[in-house]
């Protein structure tokens, strides 16, 4: 079974950085990429980065280019998002996700992978 725990999320000004991270229980072999997603209330949960295990090849939504950063650390197994100079449409709460061989969870399919193994979410909160 896979789990992913969050960390990082928290209360930012507008035009502030948040960096958060997510730590993979399985060994980088067993997935395929990273990804993270956000949930604001009322709405779907939308892919914001991901990034792929075997390439290294990244993915962002239009909205959050050039402003986010996703990353892997190897050795520790955890993927990190940058993001900077956060706008108040960057609030909600934000997922860890990966498409693995053992996930079993809900999937939601987004660049080319199958996301399918879901960590509990950190709230991001931005104030204008």
């Amino acid at each position: 079974q896979v789990q992913l725990v969050e960390s990082g999320g928290g209360l930012v000004h507008s035009g502030g950085s948040l960096s958060l991270s997510c730590v993979v229980s399985v060994k980088n072999s067993d997935y395929y990429a990273v990804g993270w997603f956000r949930q604001a209330p009322g709405k779907e949960r939308e892919g914001v980065s991901c990034i792929s295990t075997s390439t290294g090849s990244t993915w962002y939504a239009d909205s959050v280019k050039d402003r986010f950063t996703i990353s892997r650390d190897h050795v520790q197994n955890t993927a990190l998002l940058q993001m900077n100079n956060l706008k108040p449409d960057d609030a909600g709460v934000y997922y860890c996700a990966v498409d693995s061989r053992y996930g079993g969870g809900p999937v939601l399919r987004w660049k080319g992978f199958r996301f399918n193994s879901w960590g509990r979410g950190t709230q991001v909160t931005i104030s204008s």
